[in-house]
């Protein structure tokens, strides 16, 4: 049984099942390589391959629906298949082998298939590795294991544009070598993939018509009211770069952003798997119901907040809001549905998420150019407000 987890195999590290602290290296090393990258993407694109603001925005947004897509389908395929690793490895291999192609690419055209199929990696990857977690973890450790995942990636996310800024700092100052440079950390997560995570044997699929697994209806009333408060209050949860605008509105010096980003992510990281905890301990409504009023006072300050020192401090707490939710979450997913239904049920989470997104951040720019920024923000105060209290009394778990 080489590809299947074994008793010895359910070794503890730092608390945490062995297979579950192998993912969360391989999340880490994957987002050092992505986030070496990205922050310079659209410098890259704008300045030496003379795209517009227009045409990066088609890249992105390109690149975020087809992940969301392939996020619904990946999951549905793996719990047809059960066998979640392949999947997994698969949306790797094929993330680490396009993205640093950048490197070579002489068009923004050329940019653009590269990011499509860097999306579509993720798409295939997320929701199997979503369920491959929830597979190998105890009931009453859920949010913890979903916690520690979210802060090895946010790591991940600090160390990368780190490596690159001190690259350009100090020894170059040449896109496309960093852009190269990146495949080492995602050959990296590769490697450990492959070699530390085993499949997980779970009970077999009951025979059913596999389309129907696609309806709402195949799941449980609890889990679609999740879903829809989900929904609504990602709606109102647009894009962090509004977050930036704002920053640079009230004060804060376009040198100092970097650095206020970094700090956002250093948040993200310390507190996800405290915030994984206290969803095991304290439960995962209240925990992710304390997020979203801890979001809606955060918008409502940056609604209404002046100065700089005010926007520093809104966004070291904006760092807990995503503690607070992102395991909890995920791991509400894995309470409410049948272990055999875990795959498509992360694939309509994580669906449903990425293409609310979108719209979110549509309403979001269109009310701060019509009525300004703290109509704005307060338009997503009121969202979350409202997904609050759907939770609350939608959802009896």
């Amino acid at each position: 049984m080489g590809n299947r987890l074994t008793r010895a195999e359910e070794k503890k590290f730092w608390g945490l099942n062995r297979q579950i602290f192998v993912l969360g290296w391989v999340s880490f090393f994957t987002d050092v390589s992505s986030e070496m990258i990205y922050p310079l993407l659209p410098v890259f694109l704008t300045s030496v391959l003379g795209a517009s603001p227009t045409f990066l925005g088609l890249i992105e947004g390109i690149a975020e629906t087809t992940a969301s897509l392939f996020k619904l389908f990946s999951g549905w395929l793996s719990d047809r298949w059960q066998k979640r690793k392949a999947l997994v490895v698969f949306g790797y291999v094929l993330s680490s082998v396009v993205r640093p192609l950048v490197a070579v690419a002489t068009s923004a055209s050329q940019v653009l298939i590269i990011r499509f199929l860097d999306r579509v990696g993720k798409g295939i990857r997320t929701s199997p590795r979503d369920a491959l977690i929830a597979d190998s973890t105890t009931a009453d450790a859920q949010g913890k294991s979903f916690g520690f995942q979210r802060a090895m990636d946010h790591t991940g996310a600090v160390i990368g544009p780190l490596i690159s800024f001190l690259l350009i700092a100090y020894f170059t100052q040449d896109y496309r070598l960093i852009f190269a440079l990146a495949f080492i950390p995602a050959f990296g997560a590769v490697f450990i993939l492959i070699a530390g995570v085993r499949e997980k044997i779970i009970s077999p699929l009951p025979s059913v018509n596999p389309w129907r697994k696609f309806s709402l209806k195949s799941f449980s009333p609890s889990f679609r009211i999740f879903l829809f408060a989900v929904i609504i209050f990602t709606l109102g949860n647009s894009s962090d770069a509004f977050l930036i605008l704002r920053a640079k509105e009230n004060g804060v010096s376009v040198a100092l952003i970097p650095v206020l980003w970094m700090v956002l992510h250093v948040v993200k990281s310390l507190s996800a798997t405290p915030g994984g905890i206290l969803s095991d301990r304290w439960g995962r409504k209240k925990t992710i119901m304390l997020g979203w009023l801890l979001y809606s006072a955060i918008y409502g300050g940056f609604a209404w907040s002046k100065s700089p020192e005010a926007i520093w401090l809104l966004f070291t707490v904006y760092g807990l809001f995503y503690g607070l939710t992102e395991g909890a979450e995920r791991a509400l997913v894995t309470d409410l549905v049948p272990a055999t239904w875990r795959g498509t049920a992360f694939g309509l989470y994580n669906f449903s998420v990425g293409l609310s997104t979108l719209p979110a951040s549509l309403l979001m720019g269109f009310f701060w150019e019509k009525f300004g920024a703290p109509f704005a923000f307060s338009f997503g105060v009121s969202l979350a407000l409202l997904a609050v209290c759907l939770l609350g009394f939608g959802l009896r778990k």
